[in-house]
């Protein structure tokens, strides 16, 4: 898909924006060019269905005051695949048919797309004040740029520059197998095979990985009986230091990330450089910018001057993903508006 961003229409009207996690669905009006208002989260869990949530969201007070007439364009990245007209989500109950949603909920135009393909084209339009570059590098400009994400799972995205335009690139690269980088990654890859036949980065640099790693360490360590403990609990003792092996599973985290991210650097060209976004990394503040992330992002033998002009950054921005899907549903409207200008001239 092709993005170009040409102003809003003032006469579209607000333009309803989601970004739709399995614990959360995020909404936004988007009143002009990247103006989002009555930004609000709702738990998936306290609406049946998709259209409940939206009905929702449209009836809040604050929204009903921006729209002076019914939305016509929306806009969905989802946590999930988008392959055809039914999406069911692997992490939520939420199963719908995306042309069904648009006649139920009025829209004129909806537009569904995976969320990181909406985080991937949302990269362009981050002010400098979004996004922390960590180490050093000079990006590029007119060339591909790389996208990764650990979260529930990893993500793993990127853009092709095609004239003015960009072309987000479907990925599932976070399933590629696990490379361990030194005898301690040996042994975790040892571990988590145990567990699973075939052990892919997204096992490792997630949050079911940091909790993997954790036990794998402990293990390592002959710790015979340690703590039952999920992400968030290891995250937060790694922080405050008062857990050493907590603090070597998030060191080795940000290491293993390092290398994956400097794989798809690789892959790509992605000299435009690398961002990271997803749910856990933005959380690490300080200990990721004294990691080893950096350097082993570089860290490729013959190829690490190549890495080290790579600039890597961490997306700062709190809703970015409202930003991938304007431009994606700019693109289509526009579209839209060719095709029928073109029937008008036949």
């Amino acid at each position: 898909m092709l993005t170009k961003n040409p102003k809003i229409p003032d006469s579209a009207g607000p333009r309803l924006l989601a970004d739709i996690g399995g614990t959360n669905a995020r909404f936004a009006l988007e009143t002009t060019n990247h103006r989002f208002e009555a930004i609000t989260v709702l738990p998936c869990n306290a609406y049946p269905d998709l259209q409940a949530a939206i009905t929702a969201y449209l009836a809040r007070e604050e929204v009903k005051a921006l729209c002076q007439q019914a939305v016509q364009h929306a806009a969905i990245a989802i946590a999930n695949p988008v392959e055809g007209d039914v999406i069911s989500m692997t992490n939520h109950h939420w199963a719908f048919s995306i042309e069904a949603l648009r006649q139920a909920c009025g829209f004129q135009n909806l537009v569904v797309v995976n969320d990181f393909t909406a985080l991937a084209m949302a990269l362009p339009h981050l002010a400098e004040h979004e996004k922390l570059q960590v180490g050093g590098g000079q990006a590029q400009a007119q060339r591909a740029i790389g996208l990764i994400g650990p979260g529930t799972g990893l993500g793993v995205s990127g853009i092709i520059p095609s004239g003015s335009h960009w072309i987000p690139l479907c990925s599932e690269g976070g399933h590629v197998s696990f490379s361990p980088a030194d005898d301690t990654e040996i042994e975790i890859l040892r571990y988590a095979r145990k567990e699973y036949a075939h052990v892919s980065a997204e096992r490792l640099i997630s949050g079911m990985g940091l909790e993997i790693m954790y036990r794998a360490l402990s293990h390592m360590d002959q710790i015979s009986n340690p703590e039952d403990m999920n992400a968030a609990d290891i995250t937060r003792l790694a922080l405050d230091g008062s857990c050493p092996v907590c603090v070597r599973t998030v060191e080795y985290f940000c290491a293993m990330l390092g290398t994956i991210a400097g794989n798809l650097a690789m892959t790509l060209g992605a000299t435009g450089g690398v961002y990271i976004g997803g749910g856990i990394v933005p959380r690490l503040g300080e200990f990721f910018n004294t990691s080893a992330f950096r350097q082993r992002f570089e860290a490729k033998g013959r190829f690490a001057t190549y890495l080290a002009q790579v600039p890597t950054f961490l997306i700062t921005a709190e809703y970015p993903a409202f930003l991938g899907v304007s431009a994606i549903l700019t693109e289509r409207l526009s579209v839209v508006a060719d095709s029928a200008a073109h029937l008008i001239d036949a």
